[in-house]
């Protein structure tokens, strides 16, 4: 583990707050679960089985199925910093993943947070 204390926090304790988040601006728990199939490559039942075994936010990362190589493409501001600016693999993973987010939240439509 490379220090951060955001890497050993289990996704299961994140993951109400995206969707919380979205669906506070009316959008939906499908879309928030939409954006993490885009990104990573999960599916429902993986998704399911990393919120049961409490996975750490790095090995949700680095056990992805398939992280989409559209997500160089994320750009923009995510608490202060410039997510292609972000050096660190796994950090800047997971601050596509709260960029992705916010733009949901800000209500974008899903074609243009996909990359499509």
């Amino acid at each position: 583990m490379t220090g951060h204390r955001i890497y050993s926090t289990s996704f299961a304790s994140i993951y109400p707050h995206y969707i919380a988040k979205a669906e506070r601006k009316g959008r939906t728990k499908a879309e928030v679960d939409a954006i993490i199939f885009w990104l990573t490559g999960h599916d429902p039942k993986t998704l399911a089985e990393i919120l049961d075994a409490k996975t750490t936010m790095e090995e949700f990362f680095t056990q992805a199925p398939a992280l989409n190589p559209s997500r160089s493409l994320i750009k923009g501001v995510v608490c202060g910093i410039r997510v292609e600016e972000i050096e660190e693999p796994i950090m800047r993973e997971i601050r596509y993943l709260d960029k992705l987010i916010d733009e949901l939240a800000k209500g974008k439509s899903m074609d243009r947070i996909l990359r499509q």
